[in-house]
């Protein structure tokens, strides 16, 4: 939406402040934050399961606080991670058809715009790790996170392994929902935290999976521009067959799960089975010579199966 402005001398179209809130829930693709948040929601369940820091829940707020937390430290950190890939990759985006329509390109916002939204979900990521004082763990790990998330836009320049590093980035979710909320306990076991690293392996192997699917549509672009994606390092069919090989190992680590939570069960094997659907359902749609549903296979696939894995642990959990 637009508001019009009119005087005597000119008409000036002004956008909304809606309609700016949209344009920038879009160019930070909000909605993709559900690849990763059901997984530091499913690490959180586990984690209050073993019990938590008291000093957390202490005062009025009680459970508000540190839910408040872990989701706002996790779409701030998320934000602020997108919007600095779209703002170093803009030439590139520019200069690749597939993304040249997207909102920098296209000057729909300004790179001083796009900065101030880096600096600012920046700021708040770190501000929102002081809701789990005492803990302190997540303050002081604040900064070489947020330095990993930001780097990542660097990394296929560099190493065909940039999707490992995004999946490590998504990864790392559940682990610090984790750290967030038993942090202490870490100190004197580090082992507490294993079911949580299980859950942030799987994540990283399988939204590496999915990631170099997605980047099989700029395999030729990426090769004739020096970026090392493994598309462009291998060819279409090979990524594919890498990728198929990254989902097999998501679901390996997923079974070993149980081992180290035995509340879960068969409501659990269940969802194990539904998610390896899924992801046979993804690459069924995506073929060397027809990328023609890619998007498909990202988005619907890909949406579901975080979904899929909470509502299973949290029912296992509670009934």
């Amino acid at each position: 939406m637009a508001t019009a402005v009119t005087d005597d001398r000119s008409t000036t179209i002004r956008p909304s402040g809606a309609s700016r809130l949209r344009t920038y829930l879009e160019l930070v693709r909000f909605s993709h934050t559900v690849f990763a948040l059901p997984f530091a929601v499913t690490a959180a369940l586990l984690a209050a399961r073993r019990g938590i820091d008291p000093g957390l829940t202490a005062g009025p707020f009680g459970w508000l606080r540190p839910a408040a937390g872990i989701l706002l430290c996790m779409v701030a950190a998320r934000t602020a991670a997108m919007a600095f890939n779209r703002l170093v990759d803009r030439t590139i985006d520019a200069a690749n058809p597939r993304t040249a329509t997207r909102h920098l390109p296209r000057g729909a916002v300004g790179v001083a715009e796009v900065l101030g939204l880096v600096v600012a979900s920046a700021a708040v990521f770190v501000a929102g790790t002081l809701l789990f004082l005492p803990n302190w763990l997540p303050l002081v790990l604040a900064l070489p996170v947020l330095a990993w998330l930001l780097g990542y836009s660097y990394a296929k320049r560099f190493t065909p392994l940039a999707h490992l590093w995004l999946g490590a980035a998504l990864g790392f979710a559940p682990i610090a929902a984790w750290i967030a909320l038993r942090g202490r306990t870490l100190l004197e076991t580090p082992a507490d935290v294993l079911p949580a690293a299980i859950l942030g392996l799987a994540v990283t192997l399988w939204v590496a999976g999915f990631d170099v699917i997605y980047a099989c549509q700029d395999a030729a672009f990426d090769a004739a521009h020096g970026l090392r994606s493994i598309p462009a390092r291998l060819g279409v069919p090979r990524a594919l067959g890498l990728a198929k090989w990254l989902h097999a190992a998501t679901l390996l680590v997923l079974a070993a799960l149980p081992g180290l939570v035995p509340e879960l069960g068969a409501i659990y094997w269940v969802a194990w089975a539904a998610i390896a659907g899924l992801l046979v359902w993804e690459h069924a749609l995506v073929k060397p010579d027809d990328l023609s549903r890619v998007n498909q296979a990202f988005f619907t696939a890909n949406a579901a199966i975080g979904l899929v894995l909470l509502a299973a642990i949290g029912a296992d959990l509670v009934l």
